[in-house]
């Protein structure tokens, strides 16, 4: 676990440094033009957007000396939604993701490699009128669409599946909200369901369920801390880390939960992007060669493609 949090500070330590790169840059710039109001400041209680992006990826081989598929291709997508609410001290904050690719080669023919969908909402009630903290309740649930297999030994292993597994939090706790852009929930009292609707996975007890049963209750300490920023008219980011701590089983096994979005604009409507996922969750005994042991997931996804920002509304 020493290497998840190893991880996730180098993730916070590079955010910062380019975050100091683009502000000394854009004081430089700044410097001589008039000064304009922040778009940001004016008064709203609604506030939604988004964005759109879908990445594709070919390459072929012929005669290749160093081996490789003949064939390969793949395509990503990444869909987000958000819609604010904001009215005198409370505030509601709700998040959609969603994330879909596929690969087809030569030799491993076609594989999922993303499947998720996230949708999280936090309600809070300010503690006082100029502070940052909340009182909040947060609601997270977490699945995919489609089967997913895993390889043990090379072997084709059918291991989740719609609603196999999904993740649903309550929490309840408090919310700092430094700024639009960064904020870090606290929870000492949270309620995490595993869901294994699947009758296959179900009686293999998989996910850490007792055999034929389709749900696991944890109750634990919960953080979740996120982070978006548009540094210029270029980059942009989206990240989030949680972790969560089982009370009734094994609480120093502390799993944890990170994703992030990385896009670089080099046109109106295309774009490179990079994203990187990574999982740590100790009922997720899957890997190693049976297919008996947990470990670090890792997902790490390059592209170019398209790229549509969704309008930010605000009423």
């Amino acid at each position: 676990m020493k290497r998840l949090f190893f991880y996730s500070l180098l993730m916070l330590i590079g955010l910062n440094s380019i975050a100091q790169v683009t502000i000394v840059n854009n004081l430089r710039t700044e410097t001589s033009r008039s000064i304009k109001k922040d778009a940001d400041t004016t008064r709203w209680k609604w506030k939604n957007g988004g964005i759109v992006s879908f990445n594709l990826s070919q390459g072929s081989l012929s005669n290749w000396a160093a081996g490789g598929d003949n064939f390969s291709l793949a395509v990503s997508s990444y869909f987000n939604y958000f819609f604010f609410y904001r009215n005198g001290r409370v505030s509601w904050d709700n998040n959609i993701d969603m994330n879909m690719g596929f690969l087809q080669s030569t030799s491993l023919g076609s594989r999922k490699n993303d499947d998720r969908y996230d949708f999280l909402s936090k309600y809070g009630y300010k503690m006082d009128s100029l502070g940052k903290w909340y009182i909040s309740g947060l609601f997270d649930f977490r699945s995919q669409f489609f089967d997913g297999y895993t390889y043990p030994g090379g072997v084709s292993t059918f291991s989740s599946t719609f609603l196999s597994p999904a993740y649903l939090v309550l929490s309840v706790g408090f919310d700092y909200k430094y700024s639009s852009k960064f904020s870090v929930f606290l929870s000492p009292l949270t309620s995490r369901t595993v869901i294994v609707a699947s009758n296959y996975l179900s009686r293999e007890g998989e996910y850490g369920v007792d055999t034929g049963r389709h749900t696991l209750a944890q109750l634990g300490a919960f953080i979740t801390v996120n982070y978006n920023n548009t540094f210029n008219k270029i980059i942009t980011y989206k990240g989030r880390v949680d972790l969560f701590s089982n009370y009734l089983n094994n609480p120093q096994n502390i799993n944890f939960f990170m994703t992030n979005q990385l896009s670089c604009k080099i046109s109106k409507y295309f774009s490179v992007s990079y994203s990187l996922d990574m999982i740590y969750d100790d009922n997720v005994r899957l890997f190693g060669e049976y297919g008996t042991s947990p470990g670090l997931q890792i997902k790490s996804l390059i592209g170019i493609g398209f790229l549509k920002p969704l309008n930010v509304k605000r009423r």
